[in-house]
């Protein structure tokens, strides 16, 4: 069941996600309207969840939960460096304010964990959404974060034609050569 806490919490990060997604959700295709969502349902997952985040430890699906977490951190830390020391940021891309400050690079990073997968950052997301669902694998839990991946797979698809309007064909010849989220297969 779902407590007062739960709603309030919900509403709170939904507020706080409008603060900083609002130019975004004017944009219905571009990457941040589907970020949004994505954060949205994985915020439902994580406060429907938060209950069970320690309950029975060593059960297989906390285990792998926390696997999957523990794994999370590794795309996000290595895609945040690599972006920060040789994407050549600038204050301000053309066209492109709703940008997080490390995403406005001017130079298509293909080296480091780019050298393998296109979306670390959203790779880390995914990890951390099922890692979040394994608490307590439920179908409510499981619908939320099939929701979540679907957004964060839009997400990806969005950000990648945004990339080649940005990049042009340089960036259409690193998607032949590299995978969205797994390196090797996908």
């Amino acid at each position: 069941m779902v407590g007062k806490y739960q709603i309030y919490a919900f509403i709170s990060i939904t507020i706080l996600l409008l603060v900083f997604s609002w130019r975004s959700l004017a944009k219905p295709r571009s990457h941040g309207f589907y970020r949004f969502f994505a954060w949205e349902f994985m915020a439902a997952l994580l406060l429907l969840n938060l209950k069970f985040w320690f309950r029975d430890p060593f059960s297989w699906h906390q285990v792998l939960s926390w696997a999957l977490l523990l794994a999370s951190m590794v795309p996000l830390v290595f895609g945040v460096h690599s972006l920060i020391t040789r994407g050549k940021a600038t204050r301000q891309r053309a066209g492109e304010p709703d940008l997080l400050a490390f995403e406005k690079t001017t130079q298509l990073v293909t080296t480091g964990i780019f050298k393998y997968i296109r979306h670390p950052m959203y790779c880390s997301l995914l990890l951390l959404n099922w890692g979040a669902f394994f608490k307590s694998p439920t179908w409510v839990a499981m619908l939320l974060a099939a929701l979540a991946a679907l957004c964060l797979f839009l997400t990806a698809r969005a950000d990648e034609n945004e990339c080649v309007y940005y990049f042009g064909e340089e960036y259409r010849i690193y998607m032949r050569l590299t995978k969205r989220f797994i390196p090797f297969l996908f």
